[in-house]
């Protein structure tokens, strides 16, 4: 990462009372959520040994909600549920484990797995080793995952049952051990050489044993999150962890998470977001919940039963719950509070229709694996404006700038960029950097300012021009989501002779009378009466469903092309 080498000491001196400012100012969000608070004699000491020996990582916050509140529920999942005592014990074992192995501080530690306790405890183990954490993306193929491994030169690998394939019969890159079996009793797939985390805890030596022994005070290794790319072998993002209160202070100022209250934690802890929740979560001793696969229908289920207090997801996840709910559904009989969302964009429509039957719980978070987060909007922003992005949180700068890095007008698109408190540190892989200017980094989206809340337009690689205008496939997404029959839909630009680039505009249809009914020409028809000629999709393409990747991503090259639709249509 670059950075610009005239940097006055006066903006150094600036930002140092800016960031001490923000530290003071962050303490209010804290304590009102419950992360700060008064303890007992032996829960403040234990929470001070945590700190010293692990900071604010994963690691330090289970050894202070373990020291406040070891019998409260800290994780219910496939397999059960377990206390933040049992939580700590059994991280603290599998670190053990690990350094018995051999594994050593600045080894890397690679986890390929769902949602559940295996993954947490591969967290906060890491943190008490001092290694780094590398998580890899379950939706990736066998190629991917096998380069990332080789590239990311990981010296040990958690992997679930179900991922296990796509490792060679003769892989032997570094130690493996499975995190998840599909059945309990069935370990057939831990191959000659490998073994299992189970295994792991019920071997691991004691405390003192001379080759188990932690590190009192470890080094701060990094967490490395590979981008969400859809063709090659994914970057590897280098993640700072965090100093202080500060990060999740941020979040708290415009999300009212609260201590101690159950939270569903649908988003894959692999991404940015599921991890950044997974942490905050911890930080609130919540009890959080997890299922290692998404389904609307038992995510419901969840807040009946479960009564959670937050849910954590992607947008298509909320998609899904909001298209089967029950029309009778009452969500006043249950505890839920917040529904928070990031990961991509949500169309308007499914915006609208959340708040309408949810209620003003749904705030959205937009950022990236670069920036972390970048703004929040709140349920009252969102009812007034479905397609902003809101506002920057507590320490967190945003700012829209020109190709020559000068701030643009309020109202006018430019790129945008982000300064916070946990930037990432540059890729793991050279000479791929993003932009950085006066501390903060691109984000690789266009988007404008108005009255303070972010509107964005689209990825920079998105906009087409189309006729010499400027079109954003955005624009058209969201109108076409207020339209009735769609049930999903992608807009993305294709050559053009008469105009150089086109919108072409893939759509899934749903299942009543309008969306079976629903053509080309009603759609082309729609977008011309709410946006410009040049936002009319040239043509549209009808599918079952849209290629996603594991965080709800639309993968582009999986959309088949129009031209190759109508040369199928003209062979059958």
């Amino acid at each position: 990462m670059t950075s610009n080498p005239q940097t006055s000491i006066l903006n150094k001196v600036r930002k140092a009372s800016r960031a001490t400012s923000d530290l003071v100012l962050g303490l209010a969000p804290v304590t009102q959520a419950g992360v700060l608070g008064s303890m007992g004699p032996g829960a403040a000491g234990k929470a001070l040994n945590s700190i010293y020996r692990w900071d604010f990582l994963p690691a330090g916050l289970l050894g202070i909600a373990a020291g406040r509140d070891p019998h409260h529920t800290a994780i219910i999942d496939d397999g059960g549920s377990l206390t933040y005592e049992e939580l700590h014990e059994r991280s603290t074992a599998l670190a053990r484990a690990l350094r018995h192995g051999d594994i050593q501080q600045r080894n890397r530690i690679g986890v390929l797995a769902r949602n559940h306790r295996g993954f947490i405890m591969a967290l906060c183990a890491h943190g008490r080793l001092g290694t780094d954490l590398v998580l890899l993306n379950t939706g990736a193929s066998a190629e991917q995952t096998l380069a990332v491994i080789r590239e990311q030169k990981i010296d040990f690998l958690f992997i679930d049952e179900e991922f296990t394939h796509m490792l060679p019969e003769d892989f032997d890159e570094c130690p493996v051990a499975v995190s998840w079996f599909e059945n309990y009793g069935d370990t057939s797939c831990v191959r000659e050489g490998w073994t299992s985390m189970q295994e792991m805890l019920k071997t691991a030596p004691p405390a003192k044993w001379p080759t188990a022994e932690l590190p009192s005070r470890p080094r701060r290794g990094r967490v490395i999150i590979l981008t969400s790319g859809t063709t090659g072998t994914p970057k590897g993002a280098k993640r700072p962890e965090p100093r202080s209160w500060m990060p999740a202070s941020s979040i708290m100022s415009r999300i009212p998470l609260r201590q101690r209250r159950p939270a569903y934690l649908a988003a894959p802890l692999f991404h940015t977001w599921g991890f950044a929740t997974a942490q905050l979560c911890i930080a609130l001793r919540s009890t959080m919940i997890m299922r290692r696969k998404f389904d609307p229908a038992d995510s419901l289920r969840i807040i009946e039963q479960h009564s959670p207090h937050t849910i954590f997801l992607v947008p298509t996840m909320l998609q899904r719950m909001i298209e089967i709910l029950p029309d009778n559904y009452d969500i006043g009989a249950t505890s839920l509070k917040v529904i928070a969302s990031c990961g991509s964009a949500i169309p308007e429509g499914i915006v609208t229709k959340t708040l309408e039957r949810f209620g003003p719980v749904l705030y959205n978070q937009y950022g990236s694996t670069e920036v972390s987060w970048a703004t929040i909007a709140t349920p009252d922003e969102l009812k007034a404006n479905p397609t902003t992005a809101g506002r920057a949180p507590l320490g967190t700068r945003v700012q829209i700038l020109d190709e020559d890095g000068n701030r643009v007008a309020d109202g006018e698109t430019g790129r945008i960029f982000v300064g916070n408190n946990m930037l990432y540190e540059g890729y793991t892989r050279p000479g791929a950097d993003k932009q950085v200017i006066d501390g903060m980094v691109c984000t690789g989206d266009l988007g404008r300012m108005e009255n303070g809340l972010l509107y964005i337009s689209g990825r920079e690689d998105d906009m087409i021009v189309s006729g010499g205008e400027n079109v954003f496939p955005r624009q058209t997404e969201d109108a076409l989501s207020q339209l009735e029959g769609i049930r999903e839909c992608a807009v993305a630009g294709v050559p053009d002779e008469r105009f150089g680039q086109a919108l072409v505009a893939w759509v899934v249809r749903d299942d009543s009378p309008e969306g079976r009914a629903l053509t080309n020409e009603q759609i082309r028809t729609y977008v011309k009466q709410h946006l410009s000629r040049f936002a009319v999709p040239r043509e549209t393409v009808f599918l079952d469903e849209l290629p996603r990747n594991a965080v709800g991503k639309v993968v582009p090259r999986h959309l088949p092309k129009p031209w190759e639709n109508a040369a199928e249509e003209k062979a059958a």
